[in-house]
């Protein structure tokens, strides 16, 4: 069975104060989460920073092969080859995606409903509400 990455980037306008959320499952138990602010950026910036930062950790943790499911269309269309990368802004992330994406088996690039990432989008909106908690 492989492991699962939702992900999700969340802005507050855009662009906007930005978070980034994502939680790995094995067999439907939490391996990990991640919920983290990461400053004034776009929804779509935001998508792939949650998506690496998850990448990051499976490759560290070694933890393969990992399917990734994501409500953003257009970045799942993006890496799995559908659609190019046309954005500046976005071609570096793509790029370190595609490099994280050597050291782990894909079994599979998803598009799900917003409905069924909630979770993610939690996290995300974690991220950015506990910045501003802080301040």
């Amino acid at each position: 069975m492989s492991y699962q990455i939702y992900s999700d980037g969340a802005s507050r306008g855009n662009p906007g104060p930005a978070g980034i959320g994502a939680v790995i499952l094995k067999d439907g138990q939490v391996v990990h989460e991640i919920a983290r602010y990461i400053g004034t950026t776009t929804n779509n910036v935001a998508e792939y920073e949650a998506l690496l930062e998850a990448l990051d950790y499976c490759v560290k943790k070694k933890l393969s092969p990992v399917e990734i499911l994501a409500d953003s269309q257009l970045m799942i269309k993006q890496l799995s080859g559908e659609y190019r990368v046309k954005h500046e802004n976005i071609k570096p992330l793509y790029q370190r995606a595609r490099e994280y994406l050597v050291h782990l088996k894909i079994t599979g690039y998803k598009h799900v409903p917003r409905e069924l990432n909630k979770h993610a989008d939690k996290l995300a909106n974690r991220g950015i509400d506990g910045h501003f908690e802080k301040a």
